[in-house]
């Protein structure tokens, strides 16, 4: 049966020529599992996350469980990944540290997003503020990341939630310069300029026109901040201001096989590829998003 729509497409194509049916643009979901880089990344990390989550379950044994007798031993079929110097199965230890490793990346970036993002909105936007939030901003990053963390650390203590802490802080001026760079373009835009001479608050206008064109940078900046502190926090475990000893990470270990590597260096090279794949998964992840959401960008770069 023919329909009103079938007729008209007829008549926009022409008499004699068949109907071409209407294009439909493919929408953001569709662009993201056409990309390679968001398939592979994102594959790899779902696989991470399903690994750490089904660690119980997955032929391990308890990540503490010290076994002095099996010190040191290489990777066989009893220990897969060997045993480290206290006799620890590696890889129990490498399963439930992906947990560790991925839960700091993934806190670390939503709440230096959620904070940057915050300040990023008021420093652009409230011209006034702008000058003191960036010198603060400013005088952040001239300290260098590890340092400040370092720092933090020693003060406070060594805990999950101090190290979340000891590198949300320096990832938060990242954020705050990128917003509000973005801030400063919009807020000239036409439309914005249209809502202002309606009368519309200042809050509503922040959340409904501007707050929008930061989704896209802060999901690529995002996957960068993860892998910088999943990075960050294995360095500060490695030099014995991270995370508790007795808490399973690829860091900790690390830090602890680094004596033994002449005579146990999978106590070292297991945890040392396993952070490798995990971040480089990240970062591919956070290009195909660049390229996906932004294509300037990703043509630019």
């Amino acid at each position: 049966m023919r329909t009103a729509f079938d007729d008209a497409i007829e008549q926009a194509a022409g008499p004699g020529q068949p109907a071409v049916p209407a294009a439909r643009k493919p929408n953001v979901a569709t662009k993201l599992l056409r990309n390679p880089s968001v398939v592979i990344g994102g594959g790899v990390l779902i696989l991470m996350v399903a690994i750490g989550v089904l660690s119980p379950w997955l032929w391990t044994v308890d990540p503490i469980e010290l076994n002095p007798i099996a010190r040191n031993r290489p990777p066989g079929a009893e220990h897969w990944f060997g045993t480290d110097h206290l006799g620890r199965d590696l890889y129990s230890r490498m399963t439930y540290g992906i947990r560790v490793s991925l839960f700091i990346g993934v806190v670390v970036a939503a709440f230096s997003i959620a904070i940057g993002v915050t300040i990023g909105l008021l420093s652009g936007y409230i011209r006034w503020l702008d000058p003191f939030v960036m010198r603060i901003v400013d005088g952040i990053m001239a300290i260098p990341n590890i340092l400040l963390a370092i720092t933090l650390v020693a003060v406070s203590g060594a805990s999950v939630g101090t190290v979340i802490l000891a590198i949300t802080i320096p990832e938060i001026p990242r954020v705050v310069r990128l917003v509000r760079g973005v801030v400063l373009s919009v807020r000239e835009e036409p439309y914005v300029e249209a809502a202002i001479s309606l009368g519309t608050r200042t809050s509503l206008l922040m959340v409904r026109h501007i707050l929008p064109n930061t989704v896209a940078p802060m999901l690529v900046l995002g996957t960068y901040i993860c892998a910088s502190a999943m990075i960050v926090e294995a360095l500060l475990s490695f030099l014995g201001a991270g995370i508790p000893p007795e808490v399973p990470s690829w860091g900790n270990t690390m830090a602890e096989g680094r004596t033994f590597f002449r005579i146990a260096p999978w106590v070292i090279f297991f945890p040392g590829i396993l952070l490798t794949v995990t971040v480089l998964a990240v970062n591919i992840l956070g290009d195909g998003l660049r390229d996906t959401l932004d294509p300037k960008m990703g043509k630019a770069g």
